[in-house]
């Protein structure tokens, strides 16, 4: 969600572990999507990474000293501390995390955190035998009391050679919850339920009918509702993505098997939003052995409907949001507002699939939202990460 962190003054700090190369790669995404950054790094971080690097990608000069000379040297760690929206400390190693949970302050970096009021990040990486210690989880544990985010680090074999919690996150899912710690909460209190992706209806074992869903547009809003305190239950058919932090998934495969889990979920939901691509028929028979074409020129599948998932949800819902989605190849406008009207919904995202821009796989979209009211809403252009807050904002308008 570029709209949070662009514009803002991220301070990231970096402290003296291995781990300090993934932090080049978080300023390099964080500067991506648009955030003002800083870097303040301790003297031992210049041992694995050298200023000059973090210089280069954020364009600005790096604080490692205390006392530093140039014609930019102030007061760096009050000055920057007082402008920042959010810190963000990776890796964190043993010996800061114990400076600022003690309140020491002997270092550019130590001096600054001591001064900072904003959302703090702390991303421990560390040998796994020094992370589980007493005082390193009595240490995390009261920085946690004094308001500060911490994330747990990933378990998996460590450069010391030892396997075991303490390897630095991903810079990709740092970010993610960097964006989540400052995301308005707009949706706490509210439950969601979600579909995404396609479903696939087999004609034997080693063939389905399927369509080209991704399942990126319905992972994306997902993804911005847990970001905004919402309680998300997110059903998937078969996709290529990776799992979400903090959303409740459930994998299907067939229509029916996603109408099972959506009907047994949808009692608990204030908000659904179905952007799943369902077939909608189905082979009316699957051979248990895979179909030989030996002597077979020609081969017939008899097709029988599948669940309408929606118009059923329409029918069933009680004082909900009901959101659908409309994939269309031509007369958008006509057939969202026939699927908005014969599906009871609340609002439908009509889009033209097709286009490199849109649709299917893309990274963006463009799409057309039709209310119940008859009122119509034209969106550019825009990713679907940002398509997917577009259209939780009218939700909550809704």
């Amino acid at each position: 969600m570029k709209a949070i962190i662009e514009n803002k003054n991220i301070v990231l700090g970096v402290s003296g572990g291995i781990a300090a190369y993934k932090s080049v790669e978080l300023l390099r995404l964080m500067v991506k999507r648009g955030a003002n950054v800083r870097v303040i790094m301790t003297k031992n971080a210049r041992w694995f990474v050298g200023p000059l690097t973090f210089k280069a990608l954020s364009g600005q000069p790096v604080c490692t000293d205390l006392f530093e000379n140039g014609e930019d040297a102030s007061i760096r760690h009050i000055d920057w501390a007082g402008e920042a929206d959010a810190v963000v400390i990776a890796p964190a190693t043993a010996n800061i995390i114990g400076k600022l949970a003690n309140g020491v302050a002997d270092d550019a970096l130590s001096t600054f955190i001591l001064a900072v009021t904003c959302p703090m990040i702390l991303c421990p990486s560390m040998n796994s035998q020094m992370y589980e210690s007493k005082a390193v989880q009595r240490n995390i544990e009261r920085l946690k009391a004094d308001g500060h985010f911490v994330i747990d680090p990933d378990s998996g074999q460590l450069a010391c050679g030892t396997t075991g919690p303490g390897r630095l996150p991903e810079p990709e899912d740092i970010l993610d919850r960097l964006i989540y710690y400052l995301s308005p909460k707009d949706l706490k209190g509210k439950r969601l339920l979600v579909t995404a992706g396609p479903t696939r209806e087999s004609i034997d074992p080693v063939r389905f009918i399927s369509n080209p869903s991704s399942g990126k547009m319905g992972f994306a809003v997902a993804k911005a509702a847990e970001k905004r305190g919402g309680d998300v239950t997110l059903i998937t058919g078969p996709t290529n993505l990776a799992d979400l932090n903090n959303v409740k998934m459930l994998k299907v495969n067939t229509a029916q098997g996603m109408a099972e889990a959506v009907f047994s979920h949808m009692e608990h939901a204030d908000i659904i939003i179905k952007v799943a691509a369902v077939s909608d028929y189905r082979p009316k028979e699957q051979t248990e052995q895979k179909i030989k074409k030996d002597n077979i020129s020609e081969l017939v599948v008899f097709l029988e409907e599948n669940p309408d998932i929606l118009k059923e949800l329409g029918r069933r819902k009680k004082n909900q949001i009901l959101v659908g989605f409309a994939a269309e190849t031509e007369n958008l406008e006509k057939h969202s507002q026939k699927k908005l009207t014969e599906k009871n919904l609340d609002l439908i995202v009509g889009n033209i699939v097709g286009r490199p821009s849109s649709g299917f796989d893309a990274e963006t979209n463009k799409a057309t939202l039709f209310y119940k009211d008859g009122t119509t809403e034209p969106l550019p252009t825009m990713e679907k990460d940002d398509l997917a807050h577009v259209l939780l904002d009218r939700i909550l308008q809704l």
